[in-house]
């Protein structure tokens, strides 16, 4: 069946949303672990903890070497640099398979994400937070937690060492390079500003992530009420109506009442990160970014990891070629 035809009852949409934002949970684990836990967490964190082919003075040039090179490092041409790490390739190979292959791993999710992402586009799936509850989200879900994922991925700072090492330990036992490496090597270079990135990615899905976001303009604005507009409106008062205290509550849109608030702001921030051209365009959508910035200043990424907005906002808008004045607009408006 060519793509021009695809059916989206026919591709299992909501499965393969709710599997990968499943999956990406425990990427986001994974991750997280090597940046702050176990052994590559003291590893990276503690350097008296560090493995010798880390901290042993008689390495250290070859690893710089191997970082400041990474991806494209032939090792047949730097015998005199790599030559060292010949005694301890057995003991890399070892300890750094199963970080190296969490790495191979998020590339592999990350491929996923794209072909999903390309289906619905293709599919042309409607996105209403307000008529189809569970798909929207699971679609929004999955798009902040694929960005967020390659935002932790681009913080682990011994990412190129880890990676690098373990393939050259693998070239010098088996004589060729593993396999994964050349499309691994170039994500972490590519992702290195993992927004400025994703915004280039996300043009093609912009069309059906910004209707997703829109959609919001209901129950975002309508959750994020000040304190004194809840008291003044008596939203939480039992009494204030009692004459009808005993009819059941009606509403078309329930789901959308018991989504996090953290959630959507997420879901704002980052989607119209992704597809900021929207923001120039359409007013309903830049008085949900305004709305969102003003909120809050800072966003939990995953556990202790967190997203300083105005400044990142900033940064990316700034440096847009042909943008520089509305980004300065927009992010200081919406403050």
């Amino acid at each position: 069946m060519s793509r021009s035809v695809l059916q989206p009852s026919q591709q299992k949409l909501a499965e393969k949303l709710t599997i990968l934002n499943d999956r990406g949970v425990g990427m986001l684990t994974r991750l997280y672990n090597i940046k702050k836990q176990g052994q590559v967490w003291k590893a990276c964190g503690d350097p008296k903890a560090k493995p010798s082919y880390l901290i042993d003075k008689n390495l250290e040039s070859a690893v710089k070497f191997i970082v400041r090179k990474f991806p494209a490092v032939e090792t047949r041409n730097n015998n005199q640099q790599l030559a060292q790490l010949q005694k301890e390739k057995s003991e890399i190979l070892k300890n750094l398979a199963l970080y190296y292959f969490t790495f191979v791993d998020v590339m592999e999710f990350k491929d996923h994400v794209c072909e999903l992402l390309n289906t619905i586009d293709v599919c042309q799936v409607f996105f209403d937070i307000t008529v189809n509850f569970d798909l929207t989200k699971n679609y929004l879900d999955l798009i902040i937690t694929y960005t967020t994922l390659m935002i932790l991925l681009s913080r682990i700072e011994e990412r190129k060492a880890i990676i690098g090492l373990y393939n050259y330990a693998h070239e010098m036992t088996h004589g060729a390079s593993d396999r994964e490496y050349p499309r691994l090597g170039q994500m972490i270079v590519d992702y290195e500003n993992p927004l400025k990135k994703m915004m280039e990615e996300f043009v093609p899905h912009s069309k059906s992530l910004s209707d997703a976001l829109i959609s919001l303009q209901m129950v975002y604005p309508r959750r994020n009420l000040s304190a004194d507009q809840w008291r003044n409106a008596q939203l939480l008062s039992l009494i204030s109506a009692p004459s009808t205290m005993l009819n059941p509550a009606q509403s078309d849109t329930m789901p959308c009442e018991y989504l996090s608030l953290d959630a959507m702001e997420k879901w704002i921030i980052f989607g119209f990160i992704l597809c900021h051209g929207i923001l120039n365009t359409d007013a309903t959508a830049l008085n949900l970014w305004k709305l969102a910035l003003q909120s809050s200043s800072c966003l939990s990424l995953f556990r202790d990891e967190v997203f300083h907005i105005h400044k990142a906002a900033e940064d990316l808008f700034v440096n847009i070629r042909g943008y520089g004045t509305f980004g300065y607009f927009i992010f200081f408006w919406g403050r």
